[in-house]
């Protein structure tokens, strides 16, 4: 079966960085187009970013522009986000996705992990 299984979350200061990785299994990766979603306490699911299966296109939800890049590995079947600059409001569960294709539903998700920035 699918496995998509995120890791390096933790406590990290505002200003500061963190890098987390998803790594997937039970499917062909490099046909899959990868996503990290986030939910923030109170809010609804935020889109941050994703990447095309070759790797060669990304989009950014606008509040990380600038500040996050994905990118991915796939002789590694690993996505990853490198979050600079974070941010108090940056605190959240981070999820990847996977889908096949560049639209329609995120069919696969991962069970989170937790980012909390301090002030």
């Amino acid at each position: 079966q699918v496995q998509l299984v995120e890791s390096g979350g933790g406590l990290v200061q505002a200003g500061g960085s963190l890098r987390l990785s998803c790594a997937a299994s039970g499917l062909t990766f490099s046909s899959y187009a990868m996503a990290w979603f986030r939910l923030r306490p109170g809010k609804e699911r935020d889109f941050v970013a994703a990447i095309a299966s070759s790797g060669g296109s990304t989009n950014y939800g606008d509040s990380v522009k600038g500040r996050f890049l994905i990118s991915r590995d796939n002789a590694k079947n690993t996505v990853y986000l490198e979050m600079n600059t974070l941010r108090v409001e940056d605190t959240a569960v981070y999820y990847c996705a996977a889908r096949l294709g560049s639209f329609g539903e995120w069919r696969y998700w991962g069970q989170g992990t937790q980012i909390t920035v301090s002030s």
